[in-house]
């Protein structure tokens, strides 16, 4: 009888839900039993999305016991190294790493087992990519960060080594593995809810659709003021550390409504009667909401810049603007006005569908068995 594979999880932290938390969803539906081990977890923050991981078998590190943990996370980075070093990961056969911001890459596995990294991007606050806090507006903080992450790259950049098998998210993330880790990756995209068939289009002439964190490097302060000074209806989903600043900019335009985060059945009734997605994102990893947007038929307005080259088809699932400015954005609602009837919803969706959650994982676990004895 072949010999059962023992497979453990590690993920950064389960503070929030977005796009890596539903690479990890994916993965431990392949391997239900796999443990998962994080830096730490907040129930609390994690919200109604905290049911989807309650039952599983997850083990926090020593950091968890910290008072005020979730908070410390970032100003105590430095204690990376120790948190990921510290478990004890050698029982098992294969360890995949979904690492991001939290290095978890740097756990420590034993000489017989494989180590597949998924990498959803390097640590974006350690390159230079603009982050989603504006925190390095205080030169207190610019000090305290420039030493601490200069130290953190080295250690970021050791730990690649430990590492037997990349896997980017994106072209744009395995070409960042290759210039920081001087490591080659494997591109296999991360999973994306798309519906069975084409929904229906509901009405036409619905507002354009904002969805995602309210952080700075996402820019929704540009989706507001373009639709804002065109007068164009405009709905933002989404809440983070810029929720206050953009209700404020909003209340300034009476085209403009701020719903803050809402049911999954809600935000697939406002892809399908969207107009348009808008996609501002600077350098974005890979970028899972636009995919979502046109598995409901529904072209994209973005900055060409990150992922989102990948994912959107110009003048066939979206268009793009090209400066780093709002009033670029603005120019492209216009230009999208003239082109909006040559979009094809059947177009789109077929595009979209080829990002699955099944096509994911059919690719993921064949990477994974195909390279265990390798």
């Amino acid at each position: 009888m072949a010999k059962k594979i023992k497979v453990a999880l590690v993920h950064d932290y389960l503070m929030t839900f977005g796009g890596a938390e539903r690479v990890l969803l994916a993965l431990h539906e392949i391997w239900p039993e796999a443990p998962v081990f994080v830096s730490l977890v907040d129930e609390k923050r994690m919200g109604r999305w905290w049911r989807k991981f309650s039952s599983w078998d997850i083990r926090p590190s020593w950091f968890q016991k910290v008072p005020f943990a979730s908070s410390l996370i970032s100003p105590l980075r430095f204690l990376l190294p120790l948190i990921w070093e510290s478990f004890d990961l050698s029982g098992f056969d294969v360890v995949i790493s979904s690492s991001a911001w939290g290095i978890c890459k740097g756990v420590i596995t034993s000489p017989e087992s494989k180590h597949f990294c998924y990498c959803h991007t390097p640590p974006r606050f350690l390159y230079g990519y603009s982050g989603g806090r504006r925190w390095l507006r205080f030169w207190p903080v610019r000090v305290y960060s420039r030493l601490v992450n200069h130290w953190l790259r080295f250690y970021d950049q050791v730990t690649a080594s430990r590492v037997d098998f990349f896997v980017a998210n994106s072209q744009e993330v395995a070409k960042r593995i290759a210039k920081f880790w001087r490591r080659k990756a494997v591109v296999i995209n991360p999973p994306v809810d798309i519906p069975p068939s084409l929904p229906h289009q509901g009405q036409k002439k619905g507002p354009f659709l904002y969805v995602g964190r309210l952080v700075a490097y996402k820019h929704p302060d540009w989706a507001v003021k373009a639709c804002g000074e065109r007068k164009e209806p405009l709905v933002v989903i989404g809440d983070g550390p810029l929720r206050q600043e953009v209700e404020r900019l909003a209340k300034q335009y009476p085209t403009v409504k701020v719903l803050g985060v809402v049911s999954d059945r809600e935000l697939h009734q406002w892809y399908r009667r969207c107009r348009a997605l808008i996609f501002p994102v600077e350098d974005e990893d890979f970028g899972i909401v636009p995919l979502e947007a046109q598995g409901f038929g529904k072209p994209v307005i973005a900055y060409f810049s990150g992922g989102a080259k990948e994912t959107i088809k110009k003048d066939k699932t979206g268009i793009f603007f090209y400066q780093p400015r709002w009033q670029s954005l603005e120019k492209a609602l216009a230009e999208f006005e003239k082109k909006e009837k040559e979009f094809s919803p059947q177009v789109i969706y077929r595009w979209a569908k080829q990002f699955s959650k099944e096509a994911f994982q059919r690719k993921i676990k064949r990477f994974v068995e195909e390279n265990i004895n390798a």
